[in-house]
């Protein structure tokens, strides 16, 4: 779920965390077509691995299988984030400032150095890609100056997170999910694909 800090409420907030996160769009994308039904059907709608396992072909041990492979690539290693929103959004706003100034130093990137960047812009950019460790992740700012200079930045809720919904020429461009832990950036998730772009509604967060 995607919409604007200053309109958040109780009843905002625990629709958010029962809503899928831009995560979960990104890793979705990346499981094989069997993996995903395995996983969506048993952890999102409660069939059993028996009434699974002729809708994806398998045995229902081999289901059960699937499903765990795709719930840990879903769920990765990132450690819980931060619950104050105000510090999440200065971390962001901090990282968005050094991104445009490209410095490194001022990415907010936890020490140890260990960060994990997902980035998916579907077919154009071949899919998924994952990039973990503060080095590789640094290694990408100037696709980060890129998108901070280029398009129009909007603070966001994304997923009930301090993110960011870039646009350019009114259309949105790219969404970022940051996970905040311990005053630092553990995780980016990016989605750039133009075709989930276009499913959400990300009118309200330019208003």
């Amino acid at each position: 779920m995607i919409g604007r800090e200053d309109r958040a409420d109780p009843e905002h907030q625990a629709l958010v965390a029962d809503s899928v996160g831009l995560a979960l769009l990104v890793v979705l994308d990346s499981l094989n077509p069997a993996e995903r039904l395995a996983f969506v059907l048993h952890d999102m709608f409660g069939l059993s691995f028996e009434e699974i396992a002729p809708i994806v072909d398998r045995t229902p041990q081999a289901a059960r299988k699937l499903a765990s492979r795709a719930r840990l690539r879903v769920r990765g290693a990132t450690p819980p984030p931060d619950p104050d929103r105000s510090g999440q959004r200065r971390v962001v706003d901090a990282f968005l400032a050094a991104a445009r100034a490209r410095n490194f130093d001022g990415l907010a990137l936890p020490r140890p150095l260990r960060v994990r960047l997902r980035a998916d812009g579907g077919a154009l950019t071949g899919g998924l890609r994952t990039i973990r460790g503060a080095a590789a992740v640094a290694g990408q700012l100037d696709t980060f100056r890129r998108m901070a200079t280029a398009a129009a930045t909007h603070p966001a809720l994304v997923n009930g997170a301090a993110g960011l919904v870039n646009t350019m020429d009114g259309r949105p461009f790219s969404v970022m999910g940051f996970t905040v832990s311990g005053g630092r950036i553990a995780a980016i998730d990016i989605l750039s694909d133009p075709a989930c772009l276009a499913g959400l509604d990300l009118a309200s967060v330019e208003g």
